[in-house]
């Protein structure tokens, strides 16, 4: 190992070792193709479809990975965490199946279907208003009033490694990539799925795409430091992060190599494409890096591409609603 990817929170090991405790508890989520959609995008495209995992999205995968990982003490104090919908769903989902308890904080605005889903899997929600309240301020709060285990959406060393999963079966499930487009929000993701193309296909470029009405990733990665923006609104609601983690931040300078924007019209097509073409129902935040790839901010013409579909998780109100009644 080169002494760069020594340096970084997390290595291909720390994936594997996810991967082990996520056999048979995770869905190892297919890959589709579309003919119309490599026609429009001039090259062949893979799309990674993690609306098909528990939960409706990717983010089980490193939630599991971190509750399954608590000492039993911790585990016995019961878990928190702050999330819009879909990490808060994830934690909620694998503290049932670890016998946890989980109390999740959310904001006030997030989408009905996902609040529903989260109380449904059995964790306590606390509302809190994403553009007035210090959400990381508040959970850490909590977790000190309460004596519980913080599960943070991204910036936690268990969390990257279980959405390194994602990347881990996509290179077992195509053949070698010339470009992965990623949607980033905190880092976690993309930081996961950078870290096993650096160690498996170094020559693949792994692209970041966010909301261009919150786009503190892009802005840091022009800059070279983390870079604090004020949360803009956007339909992809599970990407509005002011400012990247101090944990994902150092693997996403070094191993990605661009981080793009997208606005909310490009996401809508993108969404509409995905349902009327493809027969997927992608939620706003999943398809972000699909958005980049069909608008043309990445150019990849004749390139073999990786999309990562992040999420499905949007109800036929709000999926009518965003697509124009």
């Amino acid at each position: 190992m080169s002494r760069r990817l020594a340096s970084l929170p997390i290595d291909l090991d720390d994936v594997h070792r996810a991967a082990e405790r996520l056999d048979g508890v995770a869905r190892r989520t297919p890959v589709l193709t579309s003919r119309t959609l490599d026609e429009r995008a001039g090259t062949t495209v893979a799309l990674k479809a993690e609306t098909f995992q528990r939960g409706g999205a990717f983010k089980f995968r490193g939630a599991y990975n971190a509750i399954s990982s608590l000492p039993a003490a911790s585990r016995a104090r019961g878990v928190c965490a702050v999330s819009s919908g879909n990490h808060a769903q994830a934690v909620a989902i694998a503290a049932g199946l670890c016998d946890v308890r989980a109390t999740i904080l959310m904001p006030a605005d997030a989408p009905a279907l996902k609040r529903v889903a989260t109380e449904g899997y059995g964790a306590s929600v606390i509302e809190f208003d994403r553009y007035a309240d210090d959400r990381d301020a508040l959970v850490i709060e909590l977790a000190r009033e309460r004596g519980l285990e913080l599960v943070h959406p991204y910036d936690n060393r268990f969390v990257m490694a279980g959405q390194g999963t994602v990347a881990l079966e996509l290179v077992a499930q195509v053949d070698a990539l010339d470009v992965l487009l990623v949607p980033v929000g905190g880092g976690g993701l993309i930081s996961g799925c950078a870290t096993v193309f650096a160690a498996t296909s170094p020559g693949t470029r792994v692209i970041g795409v966010e909301p261009a009405a919150s786009d503190d990733t892009a802005r840091s990665m022009r800059s070279g430091r983390r870079e604090r923006v004020a949360v803009g609104a956007t339909i992809a609601d599970g990407q509005q992060a002011a400012i990247p983690g101090e944990l994902t931040w150092p693997v996403v300078h070094e191993l990605v190599a661009a981080v793009v924007t997208v606005d909310d019209d490009q996401v809508r097509e993108a969404m509409r494409f995905c349902f009327e073409r493809c027969k997927l129902v992608v939620e706003p935040s999943g398809a972000t890096a699909l958005a980049a790839l069909l608008c043309g901010v990445v150019p990849c013409d004749g390139q073999r591409v990786g999309v990562v579909l992040s999420g499905g998780n949007v109800g036929v109100a709000g999926f009518m609603g965003i697509m124009g009644g």
